[in-house]
C-alpha cells in the first residue's frame, strides 16, 4: 500500500510547549537583566539562554529534528567549524596583544 502523502503533519502539540518554553526561556533572559547580574555570569547566562532558544527554533519550526542526520550535519558543521575557529583567532589575538604589550610597551628597550 503506497503513502500518498506528500508531507507529514506534526501535532500542534509539539509546536505549543515549544512555543511556552521560548516564552519561559525569554524570561529567564530577562530575570538576568531585572536581578542585575554583573559580568561573566550575565553574559554566560544571556548567551546560554540565546543558544537554547535558537537552538529550540532551528530543531522544531525548522523541522531540523525530523531531517536525515545528512543533511542536518551539512547545515550545522559549517557554522560551528566557523565558530571554532573565530575561538582560536581571538586566542591568538589575546596571545599577539599581550605580547605586543609586554615587549613594546612595557620592556626594557
Amino acid at each position: 500500500m503506497a503513502n500518498t502523502a506528500e508531507g507529514q503533519q506534526h501535532p500542534l502539540g509539539v509546536y505549543f510547549k515549544i512555543w511556552i518554553l521560548l516564552f519561559i526561556l525569554s524570561g529567564f533572559s530577562y530575570a538576568v537583566d531585572i536581578l542585575q547580574f554583573e559580568g561573566l555570569l550575565r553574559w554566560s547566562l544571556v548567551c546560554i539562554f540565546m543558544m537554547l532558544k535558537a537552538g529550540l527554533i532551528v530543531a522544531v519550526f525548522m523541522h531540523m529534528v525530523w531531517e536525515r542526520l545528512a543533511i542536518v550535519y551539512a547545515i550545522l558543521v559549517p557554522p560551528l567549524a566557523l565558530i571554532v575557529l573565530m575561538l582560536l583567532m581571538a586566542s591568538e589575538g589575546s596571545y599577539t596583544e599581550l605580547t605586543r604589550i609586554l615587549y613594546f610597551v612595557g620592556g626594557s628597550g
